[in-house]
């Protein structure tokens, strides 16, 4: 008998005696039923019986499809191929792919898909299931922000520190006052009730002063000026408009969740002894581990000790009263300054931040962002000025301050245009404003749809100041 004919009269003679057991085991077990539990199954077998076997099956798969984790998971493959075919079309367009992305948060929320196909929207983002997707965004943006502060090289700050300081800070001071002036006239029609002025004022003026950094690097990047006088002034200028911009978005959260100046001033009591904290004590005890670590790939240990770092400093930051993304953010700057653990961090991290978490964001953002309550005059008008506002103050602020530096006028034009992306880095202060009360959701419709403009237009006026300059 060859072993083939051997293995198959086995595997018959075990299908047969262990089937024969367990046909036996049910039928004894069934003699130990009560009487009233065959009773109960005999009633529930005849009603059923009764219903069509179709319906049975049509009902139990409406029941599975409306459960969280089917309607997470179709919610998460719809984002990410929506986001994808975005991104790739924008890109075609000479524009950056998170424009793409940010306008498919956009086409899947209230303004496109909700007003056209109200029912498919309805069964896509169901409100009972947006918090699951809020908890998956606010992790994507954790990770990213932790990515941000990695990709953040202290060295080449401090290499064109003072030129780009006082451009960088120009950038901020000239866009926040006027921010906070067009808020004046802003505050009575489209500031949320019993928000205070000081709140939505200061609000306002630091998302008129946010730069994209990530955005303007890969705009440097793609157009392959990074390593040119004007790729490195602008990336530092971004860089410590990043760090400034952050700082006072933080002190602003905790002024706005104390209540009080008093316990305003504890909050940032705590926000300064952590950040002396994490810079000089958790920075040089990972410097020491990380010397320890394998230099071509991570360890385990390693990535748990960083992400342990990551997940304290956001959880600390959160409880102090400021946003997790700063701790996140802060996180990312007190890494080892090892540029290759870094970029193997990065890699570790960026794709399922970027490409299956963030987009997530982007939604959410979307469907907080109603086009449709701008549907009167004097909306479009307020949002006019909003935009010309954003423009005027980030875009000519930066320009000026750069050409008092002693930049040439394409360079100081240059740099103004890309101090003038927003980008993703506005999505997120704009969410935690809304999140906080503090915007509207027409003001915050006003400023998404500021933030796409303003970053579109990079591209075009850079191409615009070079075509003049020559």
């Amino acid at each position: 008998m060859t072993k083939k004919k051997r293995s198959l009269l086995f595997y018959l003679f075990m299908a047969l005696l262990f089937g024969a057991i367990i046909y036996f085991l049910l039928q004894k077990g069934q003699s130990l039923e009560k009487t009233t539990i065959r009773g109960m199954t005999a009633t529930a077998d005849s009603s059923s019986g009764a219903e069509n076997p179709f319906q049975l099956f049509s009902g139990a798969f409406r029941q599975h499809v409306q459960q969280a984790l089917p309607v997470l998971l179709l919610q998460i493959i719809v984002i990410i191929l929506f986001a994808r075919i975005f991104g790739v079309i924008f890109k075609k367009f000479g524009q950056p792919a998170v424009i793409g992305e940010i306008v498919a948060g956009i086409v899947l929320g209230p303004s496109l898909l909700g007003n056209l196909f109200p029912g498919l929207a309805h069964f896509l983002f169901p409100p009972e299931s947006m918090g699951n997707l809020q908890f998956l965004s606010q992790l994507g943006l954790i990770l990213f922000m932790f990515v941000i502060g990695m990709e953040l090289d202290l060295g080449v700050i401090r290499k064109q520190a003072f030129d780009a300081v006082i451009i960088s800070h120009a950038s901020i001071i000239i866009p926040y006052t006027l921010g906070m002036l067009v808020s004046y006239f802003l505050y009575a029609q489209f500031a949320p009730a019993g928000i205070p002025f000081l709140s939505f004022a200061l609000f306002m003026g630091i998302a008129m002063s946010i730069t994209a950094f990530p955005v303007l690097a890969r705009i440097l990047q793609e157009r392959g000026i990074t390593g040119t006088k004007l790729g490195a002034m602008a990336i530092t200028c971004a860089a410590a408009d990043d760090v400034t911009a952050w700082c006072i978005l933080a002190v602003l959260i905790a002024v706005i969740k104390a209540g009080s100046s008093v316990s305003a001033l504890f909050t940032i009591g705590l926000v300064f002894c952590y950040a002396i904290l994490m810079l000089f004590l958790v920075r040089a005890v990972l410097q020491k581990l990380h010397r320890y670590s394998n230099k071509e790939s991570l360890g385990r240990s390693m990535m748990a000790l960083v992400f342990i770092v990551l997940l304290l400093s956001a959880y600390t930051t959160e409880t102090i009263g400021i946003h997790a993304l700063f701790g996140a953010f802060m996180a990312g700057i007190i890494m080892p300054q090892d540029m290759s653990f870094r970029k193997i961090l990065v890699e570790k991290i960026e794709d399922v931040s970027i490409v299956l978490l963030l987009p997530l964001f982007f939604v959410i953002t979307g469907l907080r962002t109603q086009v449709g309550l701008l549907n009167d005059s004097s909306s479009w008008a307020a949002f006019g000025w909003v935009l010309l506002v954003a423009v005027v103050g980030k875009f000519g602020g930066s320009a000026l301050a750069a050409r008092v530096v002693g930049q040439s006028w394409k360079d100081s034009l240059s740099i103004g245009a890309l101090m003038n992306t927003r980008g993703l880095m506005e999505l997120i202060v704009l969410n935690i404003g809304y999140d906080l009360g503090i915007l509207s959701p027409q003001i915050f419709s006003m400023m998404v749809l500021m933030a796409l403009l303003t970053t579109f237009m990079t591209n075009p006026a850079l191409n615009w100041i070079g075509r003049m300059a020559r």
